[in-house]
């Protein structure tokens, strides 16, 4: 069905940005800084900024998309867009650790 294995890209909330001029297809939208995480959930990379479309707040645990898809949670999908946050991840289910609570991960 499919080739290679597909990941869903995870990252933790660590801020906020406060934006005085924006393009105006971004009213209304908040803009976080988030941590991707590896599958490990230990930081990975350096911070980068998106568009919260879930109402996330500081310290969850989020799954998020790049590039063209980060685009479609707006209004204008021709918004000038590149990381968009489209979920709040409650638990992760690791086959080897079972289910653990988002609290725990995050002290």
């Amino acid at each position: 069905m499919f080739k290679g294995t597909l990941k869903m890209q995870l990252a933790k909330v660590i801020g906020t940005v406060v934006a005085t001029q924006k393009d105006s297809s971004l009213e209304g939208y908040k803009i976080l800084m988030i941590q991707p995480l590896t599958d490990e959930l230990k930081p990975s990379g350096k911070a980068i900024a998106a568009i919260d479309s879930v109402h996330a707040g500081p310290n969850d645990l989020v799954y998020w998309v790049t590039a063209r898809e980060a685009t479609l949670v707006m209004t204008d999908s021709f918004s000038p867009v590149d990381a968009a946050i489209t979920g709040i991840v409650d638990d992760v289910n690791k086959i080897d650790l079972g289910i653990e609570d988002k609290d725990k991960i995050f002290d």
